[in-house]
């Protein structure tokens, strides 16, 4: 489904001559045959679920907002705002994003729930629970916030 979005997106920029989203949308769609070619090597087929697209996307978005950070240190706002533009372009293909509350909930829950206290074993879960709603980053200071 996802795939299909992209594709038929791909086609109306084409169609609009949308030089900015046709650039994101490529960039997206070639770390996809990246993942798929990836896939095929490992002997498996190389056509992408919508969980495989979803990593992709949150990969790629990733990237961008990384860069960004880069971009301000070096004082090159130019570039982090192109940066910020295409992040906020794929942001749109993936799910929306939990509040801090809302993973603050999910990450209790998980604890609670958890046979050890350990940092890994938790963060491993509350990200498998969390899968594409919430940033590692943010949800590892939350569990050692609660961890104490």
């Amino acid at each position: 489904m996802l795939k299909e979005s992209l594709q038929g997106d791909f086609k109306a920029a084409m169609k609009a001559q949308d030089a900015f989203a046709l650039g994101v949308i490529r960039m997206v769609m070639s770390a996809m045959n990246n993942k798929g070619i990836e896939k095929r090597g490992k002997g498996l087929p190389a056509d992408l679920s919508d969980d495989e697209i979803l990593d992709v996307l949150a990969k790629e978005q990733k990237k961008r907002l990384d860069a960004v950070a880069l971009y301000v240190t070096g004082g090159r706002e130019d570039l982090a705002e192109t940066e910020r533009a295409e992040a906020a372009f794929i942001a749109k293909y993936l799910p929306a994003q939990l509040s801090r509350e809302e993973i603050v909930a999910a990450v209790d829950a998980v604890i609670a729930g958890a046979a050890s206290k350990e940092f890994g074993m938790i963060m491993k879960e509350a990200m498998a629970a969390l899968k594409g709603k919430a940033d590692g980053k943010m949800v590892g200071e939350i569990i050692k916030e609660r961890l104490g």
